[in-house]
């Protein structure tokens, strides 16, 4: 085993002695710290003192079962994965310890080997799964170490008209975050507005990078949230505006009016619902130029390697998109270019779908950070594999990310001409790459 096993402890509880001292014997030898318990009393009076990285837990113990402590554990320390492991437990006893949270559930009596591999892999998953798929984790803060030249970025007047719809068109669904019922009202607006959002008391709130929330400054390098993009002014909030941004965007509305009671509905995690309304209300050609920016030198936030986050967007005559993502299974590496001249964003970007893992939507939800929106919302992962729906395309993944960067991107107000490339990045980095692109239209 190599040194990343050293300084992981793990706690084993277990009423039988033999099986203590034979786990306990197994990962140590793989440079694992391990401690055990005969009992749950035993085992939480450690945890207070102790943060283990896993728990293997037997489902039968004496005074309170493992199902038991499992529940406990998931309200107390919802971010520590469990092994459940029983000789005597049925199928539904695996299935409600998977539904708890429980990462895996093994018979006894064990493989030895087996359970190692799925130590290793658990252990390695979390990690992976942590930063770019759990949500609301953490800011992810983007490395923005490159300047913006003087004259990377010019808006210029285009041979098109501004765009706004024909009539006022209302979409109804569920809130990614808060889980309850919500809607929108899109309404049109006269040349020269741009996307404005709404509260119910009338309170405006622009669909510009300048209203981000966390925005501060000119500092593009700050931290953001990773989860979703939310736009605030005078203390009103407008959350996950991304899906409905990038159908705007690609259907060229360059006017239009929102309201929203605080959330936009998610619908099932994708844009299609949003660029149906479009169509539904139709689209009205204003009399005025649109106006576009034009990139004429690089634009850059993050390190240029294939290990790391980075994003950038340089000259092209057209508007391009590259994604590369790399995550654990069934994902794995997948890349994917979207051009909006060349492809249909409606056929091929609009319909993937947001994904997390079942444990860290269960773990979001029980530490309150979101509702069950997520459920009924996202391509859900479990164990390596999709559990919850059938996938609209093998690449709906990196897709998917396509879309929330054509979504974040439209935050700068006009219509982009350049190519962008992006490699491993969420919404932090999405909004910080529009900080720089707004910054360059003002230097």
């Amino acid at each position: 085993m190599s040194n990343s096993s050293k300084n992981i402890q793990i706690f084993v509880v277990d009423d039988e002695t033999a099986i203590r001292q034979s786990l306990e014997g197994v990962l140590s030898d793989e440079d694992y710290k391990v401690s055990s318990f005969p009992d749950a009393p035993s085992f939480f009076k450690k945890l207070k003192k102790t943060k283990p990285s896993m728990v293997l837990l037997d489902i039968w113990l004496p005074g309170s079962d493992g199902i038991a402590v499992l529940a406990q554990l998931r309200k107390t320390h919802p971010e520590i994965p469990v092994i459940m492991m029983s000789g005597h437990a049925g199928i539904q006893s695996a299935v409600n310890a998977i539904k708890l949270g429980a990462a895996d559930f093994l018979e006894k009596p064990l493989d030895l080997d087996v359970l190692v591999g799925k130590i290793s892999e658990i252990l390695t998953s979390y990690k992976m799964m942590k930063e770019p798929l759990v949500p609301e984790a953490r800011a992810e803060e983007s490395q923005d170490n490159t300047d913006v030249l003087p004259g990377s970025a010019e808006l210029v007047e285009s041979k098109l008209q501004q765009l706004t719809l024909r009539g006022n068109v209302v979409l109804n669904g569920t809130g990614l975050l808060s889980g309850r019922k919500t809607g929108i009202i899109v309404n049109p607006l006269e040349p020269n507005s741009g996307i404005v959002f709404q509260a119910l008391d009338g309170t405006t709130v622009p669909g510009h990078i300048s209203a981000l929330e966390n925005l501060k400054g000119s500092n593009a390098g700050q931290a953001f949230t990773a989860n979703s993009t939310v736009l605030v002014h005078n203390n009103h909030y407008i959350r996950t505006v991304e899906h409905l941004m990038a159908s705007l965007s690609m259907a060229g509305i360059s006017n239009v009016l929102i309201t929203a009671d605080e959330e936009i509905p998610n619908i099932d995690g994708s844009a299609t619902d949003f660029c149906t309304l479009i169509n539904d209300a139709g689209v009205a050609e204003q009399e005025v130029p649109r106006q576009e920016i034009v990139i004429h030198k690089l634009i850059q936030v993050g390190i240029e390697d294939p290990d790391e986050k980075y994003l950038y967007i340089e000259p092209y005559d057209g508007f391009e998109v590259s994604m590369r993502i790399n995550y654990p299974a069934p994902i794995f590496e997948q890349q994917y270019t979207f051009n909006a001249e060349k492809n249909s964003f409606e056929k091929e970007i609009a319909p993937a779908r947001s994904f997390n893992t079942f444990e860290n939507i269960d773990m979001a939800q029980k530490m309150g950070k979101v509702g069950s929106g997520y459920l009924n919302s996202h391509i859900i992962i479990h164990d390596g594999k999709v559990i919850n729906t059938e996938l609209r395309y093998p690449d709906e993944f990196v897709r998917h990310k396509i879309l929330d960067l054509i979504g974040d991107l439209y935050l700068v107000g006009y219509p982009l001409r350049g190519r962008v490339v992006a490699n491993m990045v969420s919404h932090g980095y999405n909004q910080a790459l529009a900080q720089k692109i707004h910054l360059a239209m003002s230097s």
